[in-house]
């Protein structure tokens, strides 16, 4: 299973697309909030389920506050990150994950890419699509493959 993750698009789309177009096919897409009101476009572009939630500037808009999801059969928490700190310390949304029985965090909110271990939980943070904010800002997005065995393996790609 191949699954898209992206984050911070703030309804600039044609970074999205370029990702989706380099990408496709994918199972699933994940989008870790600050859609700005595209999310019914986003949807109908990856033409595949997804999961995106609300961001910090996701204003007036039905999408949660975040989703627990399942992934090769881990389960995994979905979320912006500005309710756990994610800008100071990973710690908050690590110890969120694993009070919900979660393996695997998704966050956004920095645009900075991280794919890390952190108190026993796969923390992934695809960066901005939009407007990132690491060393070189380049683009950024994670796509994730699992197989039959419930293996994940997930990388940081960036555009050109």
């Amino acid at each position: 299973m191949k699954i898209l993750v992206v984050s911070d698009t703030h309804g600039r789309d044609r970074e999205l697309e370029k990702a989706v177009e380099r990408e496709a096919p994918f199972d699933s897409l994940i989008h870790c909030g600050d859609v700005e009101g595209r999310e019914i476009f986003i949807e109908a572009l990856a033409d595949c389920p997804c999961c995106i939630v609300a961001g910090n500037n996701d204003f007036f808009c039905d999408l949660p506050r975040e989703q627990e999801i399942t992934i090769g059969g881990r389960k995994a928490l979905v979320t912006h990150g500005h309710y756990y700190g994610v800008s100071i310390d990973l710690s908050g949304i690590a110890d969120e994950a694993r009070s919900r029985g979660c393996e695997l965090a998704f966050f956004g909110h920095t645009h900075k890419p991280v794919v890390t271990q952190k108190d026993g939980i796969l923390v992934i943070n695809p960066g901005s699509l939009a407007y990132p904010r690491q060393a070189g800002r380049k683009s950024s997005y994670a796509v994730l493959n699992t197989d039959i065995q419930g293996n994940i393996d997930a990388e940081i790609k960036y555009l050109d």
